[in-house]
C-alpha cells in the first residue's frame, strides 16, 4: 500500500468531529508497533519523526527511509510527518523525501520572523502537495523554555494562519511536553474559541500528560490531531523492564525489544480507538488513563 497523505486523514477526522493519533517514532521497533496498531484497529495513524530523533540516529536518511518503508509496506492508512523541526533545512529535506507533512516550529521567533520563515516552508511544501503544521504560543515544557500558563491567542492565531497559509496549527492550551503523570488540565473554552477563529485543524502537543476524558473533551471542543510520545515510550520501557526482571539472563535484545514493541502496539491501538470515537469512548483505559 502507498503512503496516505496527512491532509487526507486530517480532513476526514475534522469532517467526522474526531481526531487522529500522531505518535512519535524513536526507532524501527516503535514504527513497527504503531503501524501494527493501525492494522489492528483499521484506523489511520500518523508516524512522526522529530528533530531530536534525527539527531539521535545521526542523520535524517536512515530513520526516515526506514519509517517510510514500514509505512509503505502496511495494509493500514499511514501518513508520515516531521515533528518539531526548528531547522528550516530539515523541514525542506523531509518535503523533498516524500513526507506527507512537516511541522516547522518557529515558536521561539518573534511573530514577524515566525511568519516569514514559515511562509518559506509553506511555499516549498505547496509545490509538493505537502501539508505544513506550525506552532504559535510555545507548548509548555519543551526544553524548559517557558513558564506554565502560556496560551495561544485566537486573534493572533487567525492572523498567523492567514499570513502564512499553514494547513494545521499547534496551539498552547494547557498541555506540556514530556509529562509522565497524566494530570494536565486543558482550557476547553480556549480550544473552542481557537476552533471558531482558525480555519485549519488544531493540534495538541504534550498529550501524554492529559487524561483520557480530558482529551475526549478537547476533541469535542475542536482538536483534530493528538500528538503522543512520552506515554508510549513509558509503555515500551516498562515492558522491557518487566521482561528483564522475569528473564535476568536474557542477552538477545530482540526478545526484550519485542516485548516493548508489543506493549506499544496494544496501547497505541487503544488510543487510536479513543481518539476516533470521542463521543462514546469515555474512560475505558486503565483507571481512565490513556
Amino acid at each position: 500500500m502507498t503512503l496516505t497523505p496527512t491532509r487526507t486523514v486530517l480532513d476526514a477526522a475534522a469532517a467526522a468531529g474526531t481526531a487522529i493519533g500522531a505518535f512519535n517514532v524513536l526507532h524501527l521497533e516503535t514504527a513497527e508497533a504503531l503501524v501494527g496498531a493501525a492494522e489492528d484497529t483499521g484506523l489511520p495513524v500518523i508516524l512522526q519523526l522529530s528533530e531530536n530523533c534525527v539527531r539521535y540516529h545521526g542523520a535524517f536518511e536512515p530513520i526516515a527511509l526506514a519509517t517510510l518503508a514500514v509505512a509503505e509496506a502496511s495494509s493500514a492508512s499511514v501518513a508520515v510527518h516531521l515533528d518539531h523541526a526548528e531547522d528550516v533545512e530539515l523541514a525542506l529535506l523531509a518535503i523533498d523525501r516524500g513526507f506527507g507533512s512537516v511541522m516547522y516550529d518557529g515558536a521561539k521567533l518573534d511573530f514577524a520572523d515566525n511568519v516569514a520563515t514559515t511562509r518559506r516552508v509553506v511555499a516549498r511544501a505547496a509545490e509538493a502537495g505537502v501539508l505544513v503544521e506550525a506552532e504559535l504560543g510555545e507548548i509548555g515544557g519543551k526544553d524548559g523554555a517557558h513558564a506554565p500558563g502560556v496560551r495561544t491567542d485566537p486573534a493572533e492565531a487567525a492572523q498567523f494562519v492567514a499570513e502564512t497559509g499553514v494547513d494545521a496549527l499547534a496551539v498552547a492550551v494547557g498541555s506540556s511536553h514530556a509529562m509522565t503523570e497524566r494530570v494536565a488540565a486543558l482550557d476547553l473554552e480556549l480550544i473552542a474559541r481557537l476552533h471558531a477563529a482558525v480555519p485549519v485543524p488544531l493540534v495538541l502537543h504534550g498529550s501524554s500528560g492529559v487524561p483520557d476524558e480530558t482529551i475526549v473533551a478537547g476533541i469535542a471542543a475542536g482538536l483534530t490531531k493528538i500528538n503522543v510520545s512520552t506515554h508510549l515510550n513509558a509503555a515500551f520501557t516498562g515492558a522491557i523492564r518487566d521482561y528483564l526482571t522475569e528473564h535476568p539472563t536474557a542477552v538477545d535484545s530482540r526478545k526484550y525489544l519485542a516485548a516493548g514493541r508489543d506493549a506499544v502496539r496494544i496501547e497505541a491501538g487503544r488510543m487510536l480507538r479513543l481518539f476516533a470515537s470521542p463521543a462514546t469512548a469515555g474512560t475505558t483505559g486503565r483507571d481512565g488513563i490513556g
